[in-house]
């Protein structure tokens, strides 16, 4: 199964799709289980495929090997004339992050490492953050470091802090936050705590975080299908 490492070193790209209807999110599902079961591309590691749960969409986690590999992807003939148009018809959004993990956290006995499985039954939330360029790795470290006190929150499994480097369909700097979760109930309390109630470490950086980010967006998932490279 795969794993969200620090020490892996794969370029990270986590492809969102968002949708209008849960029979276009299930259309989406297919899509996207058909070309992840026929990848065979050069330097393809990993895609998980997720589906969303609050709002009907989509999100695809895939390791490359570099980014020369990916893109040799989107140049392609068949990214350019079936992938995307299909993908067009049946979505409203789409966004395409290249990313490098900079940052993982577990829970205490969980292991060293995030896994990202069907076989698991993580409640997985993914928030994208946009920010100014300068304050990219202010906002990074806020989101990784500045909450390593999440470990000692009940419900709390893992997170993982994405830095953006580059995307299609996304205007600026981004950073990216992948959290595992033991149910919805654990990440609700967690996220409906009333500020004047939260430990001051966390209400100090939430609020600096607020301060930097110039946009963001938080959607739920379950993890759906997996296939790696030799599979």
């Amino acid at each position: 199964m795969p794993i969200i490492s620090t020490e892996d070193n794969y370029l990270t790209v986590l492809n969102l799709f968002t949708t209008d209807t849960p029979e276009h999110q299930e259309r989406l599902l297919t899509e996207m289980g058909k070309i992840v079961d026929a990848a065979a591309y050069e330097g393809w590691i990993s895609s998980t495929v997720h589906a969303g749960q609050d709002t009907p969409g989509t999100a695809n986690l895939i390791q490359w090997r570099s980014g020369e590999d990916l893109e040799k992807r989107y140049a392609g003939e068949e990214f350019k004339h079936r992938t995307l148009p299909v993908f067009r018809e049946i979505t409203t959004a789409i966004r395409l992050l290249q990313n490098e993990i900079v940052f993982s956290q577990t829970r205490p006995g969980l292991g060293d490492a995030a896994e990202v499985s069907p076989d698991r039954d993580d409640y997985t939330v993914i928030e994208v953050h946009r920010v100014g360029d300068a304050d990219q790795a202010e906002l990074v470290k806020l989101l990784g470091e500045g909450q390593d006190w999440l470990v000692n929150v009940p419900g709390y499994r893992s997170h993982s802090v994405f830095k953006g480097l580059r995307a299609m369909f996304v205007e600026g700097a981004f950073a990216v936050v992948y959290a595992q979760w033991d149910s919805r109930e654990s990440y609700e309390a967690f996220r409906d705590l009333p500020h004047e109630r939260k430990p001051r470490p966390r209400r100090t950086n939430d609020e600096r975080i607020a301060e930097l980010t110039v946009e963001s967006d938080t959607n739920t998932y379950r993890v759906v299908h997996t296939r790696a490279a030799g599979e």
